[in-house]
């Protein structure tokens, strides 16, 4: 069942999209997807081209498209590039973040798993998830990015453009920029990234990145218990779709076996979701397919039990010193009058 809906808060109105399963029974704690279009695209056109409604109908998960808007981009782009967009509590992700809030609190429709909630998304899509994940890793279980950015690749439009044809800054930099951006919020994020060698829209080097910038990421998130070499992968398995493209996917553990990077290079591929639909936009049906491989990825990392009650704790911690700092401004306001 497709039903859209419209968040408001401070940074403006945006539309999103819910798909829930035919047979969905509320009561049933399932996961929730969290699928991010690149430009030009809509909610819609990423669903049929991504295919991941069916996903959900076969597996029996939530589905969530927001929707940005010609309000706040001409060509429909999530606005990666600009630093109100890439911190905590601020522009879109927090709009974004708004949303599953509101799925989460409207138990009438959906019953949603807090510890298997997931984002993924395509271009300027990828580049959003590497956000998301980075803000709000207490929320997202794991991400995955289709042809995208590290995180702050770029703080401005013309930063943005340079970014996607040549790279964004040192990724290890970036790393810890990320880390530093996680705050008291910081762990490790596992991560699944798809970028085609022949993209010409976002280069392949910026695929490459995404991967080192999280690696340094939860290298420190973890009190360097983590530990990854980009040159020394754990595996490399090379695959064929038949009649379609070849391809080489990377992995790096961690100690107890755990896949924590999962790097898929689609050989001679373009600006597109690999083993998407061709009636959507952005689509290689030649392609391995993403969605299958990240929704099986994501199941295999939900958020740990103990990792829950301590992000619960930290949250009401939170509030607790809002409250804390709001009476006290009070108080010297009072003492001042």
């Amino acid at each position: 069942m497709w039903q859209q809906f419209k968040y408001r808060n401070t940074g403006g109105d945006r539309p999103y999209f819910v798909y829930t399963p035919v047979n969905y029974q509320v009561g049933t704690a399932v996961p929730l997807l969290v699928m991010l279009h690149g430009c030009t695209q809509t909610a819609l056109d990423f669903a049929t081209g991504t295919s991941m409604n069916l996903l959900a109908e076969q597996y029996g998960f939530v589905v969530v498209y927001p929707q940005q808007t010609s309000t706040y981009n001409q060509s429909l782009c999530w606005n990666w590039f600009t630093t109100a967009n890439q911190y905590r509590g601020s522009g879109e992700p927090a709009s974004i973040v708004g949303m599953i809030q509101a799925i989460q609190q409207d138990t009438t429709r959906w019953t949603i798993d807090p510890s298997r909630i997931y984002v993924a998304g395509l271009s300027a899509g990828g580049a959003m998830a590497v956000i998301l994940g980075v803000t709000y890793p207490d929320l997202f279980a794991a991400i995955g990015v289709h042809s995208g950015l590290e995180y702050q690749a770029a703080t401005n439009v013309g930063g943005g453009l340079k970014a996607m044809r040549s790279g964004g800054p040192d990724p290890l930099r970036q790393g810890l920029v990320a880390y530093t951006a996680m705050n008291s919020f910081s762990r490790i994020v596992p991560t699944i990234v798809f970028h085609g060698t022949n993209d010409g829209v976002v280069a392949p080097v910026n695929g490459d990145q995404v991967i080192q910038q999280w690696m340094q990421t939860d290298h420190l998130a973890s009190d360097d218990n983590y530990t990854a070499d980009f040159t020394r992968p754990t595996s490399i398995t090379p695959g064929q779709v038949p009649n379609g493209r070849s391809y080489i996917t990377t992995t790096w553990n961690a100690a107890n076996g755990d896949a924590v990077q999962s790097y898929w290079k689609i050989r001679r591929m373009g600006h597109a979701w690999s083993g998407g639909n061709p009636a959507g936009t952005y689509t290689d049906p030649q392609g391995p397919d993403a969605s299958l491989a990240m929704y099986n990825f994501f199941m295999a990392h939900p958020l740990s039990k103990i990792h829950l009650r301590v992000i619960s704790q930290m949250r009401q911690n939170s509030r607790y010193r809002h409250i804390l700092a709001d009476l006290f401004h009070v108080k010297r306001k009072r003492r001042r009058a």
